[in-house]
């Protein structure tokens, strides 16, 4: 791991692009709603404005949510001038118009381009382009951007020069905007993410909409195959540099695309809650992906509970470890900012339920303790030594546990 680590900071430096990143980007994970899952190509102004309004009424950014992220097949082409222009019928106002749209409701607006000469669904790409695309993304007034790594060489080499361009073109262009690398984790951008300039980094596939696939590879990533991808990363996450394991696939019900395919039927309202609790406790960008205009009860209740998004956001930006593991049962944990634990008890199991135990002195805190179900948003009582809980197949209970010394 040293020769790697030795290798990417050289690498960087032998780039000449080393940038500064500014401290206050992305200090906690991002909240928000990208577009591909639902609607891929069907995405358009009309859509984003209406995802735009239904994120406030549905209470959605009262609860932390503020950025709407517009993924691939976006765009119209490039232009004489070099610049980039969005499809003419899709965004028949242009980009700063809809910029200018989200921002009057309070929140900011992403979109998405690709470091080779084309995107994963093969329109035109920012290779050599990087500065004027930079400019031209801020000029709109955008506050986000994705970029994948679609068509680009499979080295290390490169992909560390095209995101750092990337990331050097977005210092300059006079806007700050937060930049996510979507290399997929095939490079382990958690190395050298932050130093080539991001804030956050995919570390997997692209999620499918499934609890488990059985497999892992391109087209197969379930929501426990990408976690179990998690649990030596915690080290590199904190404020302004983030492990982003995608999309949360609650409330899509098997009705995306892509997130849909190779078997992925969709989940149950339970494993929806288990995905937010687990990505909560991650410190993952919690980005929505399904049609929030139309959300049952379930779904809004999983995305707007405070108490669980609290754990997402907490200021000190640890990402929970796998404390414990045997057979389907495991314990996750992170400390908090006010030397609170969170922990998520998971049943792995298919069928039965588990009785999970901690062992609270793995946690250090001397004494008894409290504590509270935040699913539940009750007080489990005070503690000492252990606790036990009955937790359901696919299950995550999410508790707060505090010292009462």
């Amino acid at each position: 791991m040293k020769k790697i680590r030795s290798y990417i900071l050289a690498t960087l430096f032998l780039t000449s692009l080393a940038i500064s990143v500014s401290a206050q980007k992305a200090q906690t994970p991002p909240m928000g709603w990208m577009s591909w899952n639902l609607f891929e190509g069907n995405i358009s102004e009309q859509s984003v404005k209406e995802i735009t309004d239904a994120l406030i009424s549905s209470g959605m950014y009262d609860a932390g949510y503020e950025y709407v992220i517009i993924d691939d097949l976006w765009q119209g082409g490039r232009g004489a001038d070099g610049k980039l222009f969005p499809d003419p019928e899709k965004f028949p106002n242009g980009m700063k118009a809809l910029a200018d749209y989200v921002h009057s409701k309070g929140l900011k607006l992403g979109i998405y381009t690709d470091v080779a000469e084309f995107t994963c669904a093969g329109k035109v790409g920012s290779l050599d382009y990087e500065e004027v695309d930079a400019k031209t993304f801020a000029d709109w007034g955008m506050d986000y951007v994705k970029v994948d790594y679609c068509g680009a060489p499979k080295d290390l080499q490169t992909a560390i020069k095209r995101y750092t361009k990337m990331a050097k073109a977005i210092e300059i262009s006079g806007r700050e905007m937060v930049f996510a690398i979507c290399e997929w984790g095939q490079r382990s951008p958690w190395l050298w993410g932050a130093e080539a300039g991001g804030q956050l980094w995919r570390t997997t596939w692209d999620l499918r909409d499934t609890w488990e696939h059985g497999d892992f590879y391109a087209g197969k990533a379930g929501i426990m195959e990408v976690l179990d991808r998690q649990a030596d990363l915690s080290k590199y996450a904190g404020p302004g540099q983030w492990n982003d394991p995608d999309m949360l696939m609650v409330g899509l019900y098997g009705k995306g695309s892509s997130s849909s395919a190779n078997g992925a039927a969709g989940c149950t309202d339970r494993e929806y809650q288990s995905q937010m609790s687990l990505w909560s406790l991650l410190s993952a960008p919690l980005l929505a992906c399904n049609d929030i205009r139309t959300m049952n009860a379930e779904t809004k209740r999983i995305f707007t509970n405070k108490e669980v998004i609290s754990i997402n956001q907490d200021a000190l930006g640890k990402q929970a470890k796998r404390l414990f593991k045997k057979g389907t049962i495991e314990i996750w944990g992170k400390q908090l900012a006010d030397g609170d634990w969170a922990v998520g008890l998971l049943n792995r199991d298919d069928a039965k339920e588990q009785t999970i135990s901690i062992d609270l002195n793995m946690l250090k805190i001397e004494g008894g303790v409290e504590i509270r179900d935040l699913w539940e948003h009750k007080s489990l009582g005070d503690f000492e030594g252990t606790y036990s809980a009955e937790v359901a197949s696919h299950e995550v209970k999410l508790i707060r546990i505090s010292s009462t010394q």
